[in-house]
């Protein structure tokens, strides 16, 4: 039985390293696709930094197209007088647009660079791509070797249970055989006992009752000897009726406890105060279980509320900020998604993993999964990716659709809005500023900002200057309502 055992315990440890070596065949899959991931992610960030660079191209053209033309306007207007000061300051802005073009050139210089390194390390991924495939192959051909030999160590190890069973049937009998046998020994071990203790009280007995014969005698001054005339039988019945009458009298009355009244009385007073200080517990702790249970539920159902109306709001708002596209809010749970699975095995459905997590959380007594919020977004002519792909002026006009939405559902008296349309271009600032137009009538927006259209559609406008003595002194001017 114990080779048996040996040998099972070896068939037990090989599966478990057949098993973690299909666990690490199945990580280095993981790792390679993980990689493959990563070349896709650089090559799309790769492009959108080359778009990037073309627009930032284009725009210093114009730029400088456009301070050409007016230097040659310049260079035709006389040099005299306010002119000249006006020159002086066009002279200046051109150097510092010749700052910002060749800034922006060696900006576009460095982007090429980046973009072909990260071209160069596509490629190295894709020359990988065929060797990670031929690897999977490997590993899957080592997955069902693996498969298969764990099934005969299991079949193996089957037929080692089956015979081990048989085994311990015996044994089992075995044990039941010597515990009834030990069982007959306590017995008669017991039986023996008791008859020595029997023995032994007939000694002491009879010890004693020579012991009170002497004693008798000698008050009464005879000889310790026994009688030869036995008593009366009605006289030695009463006598010995009297003595177990007066014995059970003594055993009754026992010790006497004068204070034993008080005491109780005490006892019984400090029960019944724990009895009501139980009960006051156990109605607080009702009454705390049904507070709890109606919180709980006044704020899912407030959520609930407040991210129906964020929902429909943020709809509505990203298909004016993103004409031809759409957006939407989704709520999601912690644990909702598949879990991993190791030997092939199918992961779990999605929904039925979430529908099941719905289900545990509304049973009393167990903790309900935290949720949150997912953004989806989709503009015009674009498939939905993730917010990080997304450019800045997108998830500028992301964040403000979100902000706004928010704002309809639950507004405040007002918003400071820090240079939120910084990335936007002419087109999405004037979406921007019609959002404040449209809502100005329900809160107050301070929006802080260096854009010009922005300062231009203000009703106040607010400027900080430091004057030569270093001190801060803010300027304060209204502007005529824009239409």
């Amino acid at each position: 039985m114990l080779a048996e055992r040996n040998r099972r315990d070896a068939l037990v440890a090989d599966s478990e390293r057949a098993v973690q070596a299909e666990r690490t065949a199945l990580a280095g899959v993981e790792e390679r696709a993980g990689a493959v991931g990563e070349a896709d992610r650089a090559r799309d960030e790769a492009d959108l930094a080359l778009r990037e660079a073309d627009r930032t191209q284009t725009a210093a053209r114009e730029e400088v197209r456009r301070v050409g033309w007016l230097i040659e306007q310049r260079r035709a207007a006389p040099d005299q007088g306010a002119t000249a000061v006006r020159r002086a300051q066009l002279e200046g802005e051109l150097g510092a647009e010749r700052r910002v073009a060749e800034r922006a050139r060696r900006e576009r210089e460095e982007r090429t660079r980046r973009i072909a390194g990260l071209r160069a390390a596509l490629q190295a991924d894709e020359a990988l791509a065929p060797h990670a495939e031929r690897l999977a192959d490997v590993l899957a051909q080592a997955a069902r070797v693996i498969a298969d030999r764990v099934e005969s160590l299991e079949a193996e190890l089957a037929a080692d249970r089956r015979a081990g069973a048989g085994v311990a049937a015996q044994l089992r009998a075995c044990a039941a055989e010597e515990a009834r046998i030990q069982a007959s020994l306590r017995e008669h071990g017991e039986a023996v006992t008791r008859t020595e203790v029997r023995a032994q009280q007939a000694r002491d007995q009879a010890a004693e009752a020579e012991q009170e014969l002497a004693a008798l005698a000698e008050r009464l001054g005879l000889a310790p000897e026994p009688v030869t005339e036995s008593l009366h039988p009605d006289h030695a019945q009463s006598l010995h009726t009297r003595i177990e009458r007066l014995q059970r009298r003594r055993e009754q009355l026992g010790p006497v406890n004068p204070l034993a009244r008080a005491e109780y009385d005490e006892a019984l007073a400090h029960v019944e105060e724990l009895e009501r200080q139980r009960a006051d517990l156990e109605t607080a702790l009702r009454e705390l279980r049904a507070l709890i249970r109606d919180t709980d539920r006044q704020i899912r159902e407030t959520f609930e509320a407040t991210f129906d109306a964020a929902a429909r709001n943020f709809q509505e708002l990203a298909a004016q900020l993103f004409p031809g596209g759409r957006g939407r809010l989704t709520l999601v749970r912690e644990g909702a998604g598949p879990r991993r699975v190791l030997g092939g095995e199918e992961p779990p459905d999605a929904e039925a993993g979430t529908r099941q997590a719905g289900e545990a959380g509304e049973q009393p007594g167990e903790e309900e999964e935290l949720a949150g919020v997912e953004i989806e977004i989709t503009p015009a002519g674009k498939a939905m990716k993730r917010l990080s792909l997304l450019s800045g002026g997108e998830k500028s006009m992301t964040a403000i659709a979100f902000l706004f939405a928010v704002f309809l559902a639950r507004p405040c008296p007002f918003y400071i809005l820090d240079e939120v349309e910084a990335a936007l271009d002419d087109l999405n600032i004037g979406r921007f500023l019609e959002l404040l137009r449209r809502y100005a009538d329900r809160a107050q927006f301070i929006v802080v900002t260096h854009q010009r259209r922005t300062m231009e559609a203000a009703d106040t406008l607010y400027g900080v200057s430091m004057g030569d003595d270093g001190v801060s002194k803010v300027i304060s001017r209204r502007l005529p309502q824009a239409a």
